[in-house]
């Protein structure tokens, strides 16, 4: 099953660290977080970490082992196991297309941001003046400057799925960008992927260090990393909370979308790959914990300005009310009188996924003191992370369909340039002023559902199909020692039987969901009072 003259990675790094890009996405900034926020803050550790165990990690070194042993991609990995499994690796690359056709949008909107950032005034810091010149627009004045810049500036969006105004032109400007750079650092399979990982993989660390340095100095930061460490234990009799960890461990990893199987296809043969497989699940877990003390932080400057701002409100309207003297009501006594309102009540308000990463983000960034440079900083790990996650993405593609002699025929350059050129046309959809809720869509439904079964038949496959006593000789004819006990267990009975409960979980939510609805954003309400509606 060895394939001669494969390439190579130039050393185990560069493996180690095309795996850490990958797996160490947006998911770990702007997912992780939300379900720390609401599962009570630490608590949710603790289901999370023995999913990563009973898990994460075992479905993990199985597939960088199919990959290393098999030296194929996905299609040919799984034919090589199996020819009834074709279309397991077959299905692998669906899903790659698919997340690929709107993964990158997300980098565009990195880029959009990241270009804006480079202005006196952030434009998502103030309201734009009204069409008259007396005064904010009135649609800016309903939402807030931030949400007001995502949903209208950045993204134009209709009222409605079914109301399409064509193209968004910048956006679009900046998704041939994002393709283009994506193509630059696939463009020589992984001599030059291998190099672009050194950076890709490390200066998002180091951003988020020096954002961690400034959170944990910011006014009121101390009230979020209070929230975050003090766990609520009660959580844990939640069955959704250990739904979600599950989840999150399953996504967060990457597996099933073949990107794992391609890039250990690269290694050689007697590569070490467990130990590489526990060192990058461990890196991934921990950037997440980590990404989340840095959220907090920002959760405790904003709640802490918030809530300054509504008890500074509440004071001004007792003076006027009362015609009272200026110092005659004190904050304290306002919080006093004002039910004890609490602080907690707005770090309770838990956002996720682009809501948090271009809204909720974007609010804290423009209270900071330079402003700029923070904003700046944070898109380009932003984009950073998503382009990283992206090698991969797009390397689930190309590895399993250049296997083919009819494909192997053609120059990487010209190959990777068509499959590139193929995910931009079909994703200039997501940027037409429906294009967020199809965004949404994808989001939501594209890659879930599918990569569940698709590692439910892989771990079947491998451990009832082509059977753990050859998977054993496998591993041993690689590492020159079989796998202990527990690898054995979690193959044969722990983990199917997770995704097998996953599976049906999801499956009854489906059903009990009714009919989906979305959020929509309509600037026709706007003399309600009201921008966001349901839409079915």
């Amino acid at each position: 099953m060895e394939k001669d003259g494969r390439p190579n990675w130039d050393s185990p790094m560069q493996f180690v660290l095309a795996c850490v890009s990958y797996a160490v996405g947006l998911g770990n900034v702007w997912r992780f977080p939300y379900l720390c926020q609401l599962h009570g803050g630490g608590g949710f550790l603790i289901p999370y970490l023995i999913m990563l165990l009973l898990e994460g990690l075992p479905l993990f070194y199985m597939e960088l082992a199919i990959g290393q042993k098999m030296r194929l991609g996905s299609i040919g990995a799984w034919t090589s196991i199996s020819p009834y499994l074709g279309g397991l690796g077959l299905a692998s690359v669906v899903t790659s297309v698919y997340l690929c056709l709107y993964y990158n949008v997300i980098n565009a909107w990195s880029f959009w941001y990241l270009f804006h950032s480079f202005q006196s005034v952030l434009p998502w810091a103030v309201c734009p003046i009204n069409s008259n010149r007396t005064g904010p627009t009135e649609e800016c004045e309903v939402a807030t400057p931030t949400q007001y810049f995502f949903y209208r500036e950045t993204l134009n969006i209709s009222s409605s799925i079914e109301e399409n105004g064509g193209i968004h032109t910048g956006q679009a400007l900046c998704l041939v960008l994002a393709w283009a750079i994506t193509y630059l650092f696939i463009v020589r399979g992984v001599k030059s992927t291998g190099k672009v990982v050194y950076f890709t993989a490390t200066f998002p660390y180091l951003v988020l260090f020096i954002y961690l340095i400034r959170g944990v100095t910011l006014h009121g930061a101390i009230n979020g990393l209070k929230y975050m460490f003090t766990p609520k234990m009660a959580e844990l009799a939640n069955p959704r909370a250990w739904i979600n960890a599950a989840t999150q461990i399953f996504f967060s990893l990457g597996l099933g979308f073949g990107s794992l199987i391609a890039f250990a296809s690269y290694n050689q043969h007697n590569n070490n790959f467990q130990n590489q497989a526990i060192v990058v699940s461990l890196i991934n877990s921990g950037t997440s914990i980590f990404a989340s003390i840095v959220t907090f932080a920002i959760y405790g400057f904003k709640a802490t300005l918030n809530y300054e701002n509504c008890l500074d409100r509440m004071r001004l309207l007792l003076l006027n009310t009362f015609d009272l003297a200026e110092d005659a009501i004190s904050m304290d006594s306002v919080l006093d009188f004002y039910f004890n309102y609490k602080l907690p009540l707005f770090l309770f308000q838990a956002v996720e996924g682009t809501g948090l990463a271009f809204i909720v983000y974007s609010e804290a960034i423009k209270n900071m003191p330079l402003p700029q440079l923070w904003s700046v900083l944070y898109f380009f790990m932003l984009l950073l992370l998503g382009m990283g996650s992206m090698l991969g993405n797009v390397t689930a593609i190309i590895t399993p369909l250049r296997d083919f002699k009819i494909m192997s025929r053609m120059s990487n350059e010209l190959f990777s340039g068509l499959v590139c050129v193929f995910c931009l046309l079909l994703g200039l959809g997501f940027t037409t002023t429906s294009g967020n809720y199809w965004f949404t869509i994808f989001n939501d439904y594209a890659a879930t559902f599918s990569l569940l079964f698709i590692v439910l038949i892989e771990v079947i496959a491998v451990s009832y199909i082509y059977g753990i006593k050859r998977f054993e000789k496998d591993i041993e004819d690689m590492l020159g020692h079989r796998p202990n006990w527990y690898w054995k267990i979690m193959w044969a009975v722990t983990s199917p039987l997770l995704l097998i409960g996953l599976f049906i979980f999801y499956i009854i939510n489906y059903i009990q969901g009714g009919t989906p609805t979305y959020q929509a954003w309509n600037k026709e309400l706007v003399n309600q009072d009201l921008l966001f509606h349901e839409q079915e």
